[in-house]
């Protein structure tokens, strides 16, 4: 079976790979030239467990094969996936001018069926809009040619894209006949022989599922944050609290940890867009308002409680950030609450030293020399005022806090993420302040 996978970003080299892993004969389209010669030497642009030597290894046997031209794979493939960016346009909406490029692309050049699936995350009424951008491309040059649309949302968790690719616990397929469904059934036939874990549904409702699902698990960490801030303001411990709720069979113990705020590249941006496309038929989300509101406030929240613990000024102090990516085993930093704390930090005056084991380029990328870089967690801890743990990465969760408390100036520690036991902190003599408690 061959296939054409359009964009190789996150989404779509993990399912192109992923797809040749199997023994599929896959081409990843990109126009980002300079992306496509780094593929084709073997260097993979992203960081993902385990996705590097998948690529080579079927790069090597041909199953995978990259290209900047969508035009010249076409004749050869009965399914082209659309995996290419849907960022957010300033009201939030998402951005959908490259998905809707990509079905006019397969308009102009397409020469017997194909089925084109939608694999961004896309509102809902997007397939139509691929439908429509497609059928105006065959109409002008004057050809009555068929192919069909389905919507197949990702639900890859970065750090463990791979794996939940290759054992996933649901995929989700939105088609509108046999002919499409019989197709995607027999792509996905290798991934089920254990299990049969493929959901066919209507198309909207696939587009709807990815929201709905991102959306319900940013809520529960807004909640769990909201449960926290208040737990400390009555003396109660959110440990506790999360435990006793999550050993209830009816809510689980799953997203909620509470922490420092949730970013990446898909909770905060599939908020605002189920969000903006409820208002633009007449509807307001205000749970998910709340959750945005509650998020936004809480990559504040370490910020707040150091600047209360030096009296409001922080001119001249040394802060170290033990963390940069949004969540660990990525190098993602969309939206992450490093980049919050960073711009409230050096406002405020201090001097920022950061430490992350792989998202320290793309930091220097997103912010230049607005911080220092430190070559490990402890010479980030070189004579700081305060360390803040912002992402909770394995290397981070057993430090030598003897080594700590000598490097430091002022052994304070501010825990983002709840990883901490703050009486160990206490006997080695180091002030410890976490979420709410």
């Amino acid at each position: 079976m061959r296939i054409a996978i359009v964009g190789t970003g996150y989404v779509g080299l993990v399912t192109g790979t992923c797809f040749s892993e199997m023994g599929v004969d896959v081409t990843c389209v990109d126009v980002d030239a300079a992306k496509i010669e780094r593929l084709r030497r073997g260097e993979v642009p992203i960081y993902e467990p385990g996705l590097e030597d998948m690529v080579l290894r079927n790069y090597k046997a041909g199953r995978l094969k990259f290209t900047t031209d969508l035009k010249e794979v076409l004749d050869d493939v009965e399914v082209v996936f659309s995996a290419v960016g849907t960022p957010p346009d300033e009201d939030g909406s998402a951005d959908l001018r490259y998905v809707l490029e990509v079905a006019r692309t397969i308009g102009r050049n397409m020469n017997g069926y194909k089925l084109v699936v939608t694999k961004s995350t896309v509102p809902v009424g997007t397939a139509e809009k691929v439908r429509n951008a497609v059928r105006e491309e065959l109409a002008k040059r004057g050809v009555d040619m068929e192919f069909d649309v389905a919507s197949n949302p990702e639900f890859l968790k970065e750090g463990d894209a791979v794996d939940d690719f290759m054992k996933p616990d649901r995929v989700v397929v939105g088609v509108e006949n046999d002919r499409a469904r019989a197709i995607m059934e027999r792509l996905y036939k290798p991934f089920m022989m254990n299990n049969y874990r493929m959901i066919f549904t209507d198309i909207p409702s696939a587009e709807m599922i990815k929201y709905a699902a991102n959306s319900m698990l940013a809520t529960r960490i807004s909640f769990m944050n909201d449960i926290a801030n208040l737990c400390e303001i009555v003396g109660a411990d959110v440990n506790m609290v999360r435990k006793g709720i999550g050993a209830d069979s009816r809510i689980g113990s799953k997203f909620l940890y509470p922490g420092c705020g949730y970013g990446g590249s898909c909770f905060p941006k599939d908020v605002k867009a189920l969000i903006k496309t409820a208002e633009d038929k007449g509807y307001t989300m205000e749970v998910l308002r709340a959750v945005e509101s509650v998020n936004d406030r809480q990559k504040r929240v370490l910020f707040e409680k150091l600047s209360k613990r030096y009296g409001g000024d922080l001119k001249g102090r040394k802060i170290a950030l033990w963390g940069l990516a949004f969540k660990p085993e990525t190098d993602d930093m969309r939206e992450a609450t490093s980049l919050v704390l960073i711009d409230l930090l050096t406002e405020a005056g201090a001097e920022v030293v950061v430490y992350d084991p792989i998202a320290m380029d793309e930091c220097r990328r997103r912010v230049g020399d607005k911080v220092r870089y430190a070559s490990d967690m402890y010479e980030a801890a070189l004579d700081a005022d305060a360390v803040l743990l912002v992402t909770e990465w394995k290397q981070f969760r057993l430090p030598s806090w003897a080594v700590v408390k000598k490097t430091m100036r002022t052994p304070l520690v501010i825990d983002g993420r709840n990883i901490y036991d703050g009486r160990e902190l206490a006997e080695q003599g180091i002030e410890y302040a976490c979420i709410g408690k």
